[in-house]
C-alpha cells in the first residue's frame, strides 16, 4: 500500500516462456502469487529473501498458479468491451450503461443510467474511467475525512488513481491517495484500508508499532486484509483496459 518496494528483473521459473514480475516488499510477510485479470503473475516477496528461495516457490506453487492464469484469461475473454452496467459494491449502487456510436465522445448520468457517446470501445472505456475517478472521489472521500478526524490522523490531500498494484498510499506531505477500484469492494475492507493509510500518518513504515496502532484501531484488520489482497479479481476488466 505505501509506495515502497522493488522491483526485481522478470525471471523465467517454469518450463515455459511466461515471465513472473517479482516486487520486493516493506509490507510483505511471506511469499505470495498474485495472478491478474488476463493472466499475469506477480511474486510479492518480503525483504530479505533471495531469488532462488523465490524460484523455489513458483515451483513448488507452479500447479496452482497454472490453474489460476488459465482461469484469469478465461475471465478476460468474456468480459466485454463496454459493461453494460456498473455496481459499486461499496454503495450498493447499480448503473446501466447505454452505448451509442458517434463521432464526439460524452457521458451523461441521468436517473441510474450512463450514456455513452463514442466512436468507438476504446473512447467509450476511456470515458466510463474517467467517470469511475470521479464517481469513487465523491464516495471515498468524505468517509476518508471523517475517519482522519476520528482518528485525529490529519491528511493534507485526497487524490484518486487508477491504478493495478496498489489499493492506497500515504505520502510523508499527508497526502493519502486511494485507488477508484475500491468503489468495487465491501465498505468494511474500504474502511480497512483508510485505516491502514491513516495510521501511516504516525508510522511511514511497516514496523511492529505500525501494525499494532491497525489492530487497535481495526481488531479483525488480519481477516480484512486478505480479503483487500484479493479484491482485484472483483474489479471489472474494462478499469484496466485501455
Amino acid at each position: 500500500m505505501k509506495p515502497q518496494g522493488t522491483q526485481l528483473s522478470l525471471f523465467e521459473t517454469r518450463s515455459t516462456s511466461d515471465p513472473f514480475a517479482v516486487r520486493v516488499s516493506p509490507r510483505a510477510r511471506r511469499l505470495t502469487a498474485r495472478v491478474h485479470v488476463g493472466g499475469s503473475v506477480e511474486i510479492v516477496v518480503p525483504i530479505g529473501v533471495n531469488p532462488k528461495a523465490v524460484r523455489e516457490f513458483v515451483q513448488r506453487f507452479s500447479p496452482w498458479i497454472n490453474r489460476k492464469v488459465a482461469a484469469m484469461k478465461c475471465l478476460a475473454e468474456s468480459g466485454d468491451a463496454v459493461p453494460k452496467e456498473v455496481d459499486f459494491t461499496l454503495t450498493g449502487e447499480r448503473f446501466e450503461v447505454l452505448m451509442a456510436r458517434a463521432p464526439t465522445r460524452s457521458l451523461k448520468q441521468r436517473d441510474g443510467r450512463l450514456v455513452v457517446q463514442a466512436p468507438d470501445d476504446r473512447g467509450a472505456r476511456a470515458l466510463l474511467q474517467d467517470w469511475l475517478k470521479e464517481a469513487a472521489r465523491e464516495r471515498l472521500t468524505p468517509p476518508l475525512m471523517r475517519l482522519a478526524e476520528e482518528l485525529n490522523c490529519p491528511i493534507s490531500r485526497v487524490a484518486i488513481r487508477r491504478q493495478r498494484t496498489r489499493w492506497g498510499s500515504c505520502s510523508t506531505r499527508g497526502t493519502l491517495s486511494l485507488n477508484c477500484s475500491l468503489v468495487f469492494l465491501r465498505r468494511e475492507v474500504v474502511r480497512y484500508l483508510f485505516i491502514h493509510e491513516l495510521a501511516h500518518t504516525r508510522h511511514m513504515n511497516h514496523s511492529p508499532s505500525f501494525w499494532r496502532l491497525v489492530e487497535k484501531l481495526e481488531p479483525d484488520c488480519r481477516r480484512l486484509d486478505r480479503e483487500l489482497l484479493a479484491g482485484w479479481r472483483t474489479v471489472p476488466l474494462w478499469v484496466f483496459e485501455h
